[in-house]
């Protein structure tokens, strides 16, 4: 298959032609098999990563994004992601304000509004589990005290009993 007509695009994506339209022109996401370059009767021919990229702008401004945000962080994930060959490995974020994208480690989030700009991130689950380590530490460690303790005492009974 060449690609996607704009029709078979709104399908699949569940966009509307307008939507599609309106993308293009303000340079959100453009086909990029063909475009029609403003000659009518020209079809636009989307590829399978430009599904991909209409589904996720579809998606974030389903959620609350205005398309001005949407496009800066598709602006800032273009010029610093591999966009072309790891798309489907790209994960977004958001807070209803910003758009996130996480980072490829998975332990920060990269704020794609302010140009990757590094944002807080707590994983919760690497706390628990370095707390969990810390109590384990401190109950051995009790352990050990309070054995040692009763030996101490041990000692200072047996002196006594003897002395």
């Amino acid at each position: 298959m060449e690609g996607f007509t704009a029709q078979q695009a709104c399908r699949l994506t569940r966009c509307t032609a307008h939507q599609l339209r309106y993308w293009d022109r303000v340079d959100l996401v453009r086909p990029s098999i063909q475009q029609t370059g403003g000659r009518p009767g020209r079809r636009r021919l989307y590829s399978f990563r430009d599904l991909v990229a209409l589904r996720v702008v579809r998606s974030l401004l389903d959620n609350g994004m205005s398309v001005q945000r949407v496009r800066r962080a598709w602006d800032y994930l273009r010029r610093t992601a591999d966009m072309d060959t790891h798309l489907s490995q790209v994960k977004l974020v958001t807070d209803g304000q910003s758009i996130f994208r996480v980072a490829s480690d998975e332990d920060q989030l990269v704020d794609a509004l302010r140009d990757g700009q590094l944002a807080f991130f707590v994983a919760i689950d690497h706390i628990a589990r370095e707390v969990e380590e810390d109590v384990t530490r401190f109950e051995l460690d009790r352990e050990r005290f309070l054995e040692l303790l009763r030996h101490s005492e041990d000692d200072v009974l047996t002196e006594a009993s003897e002395g």
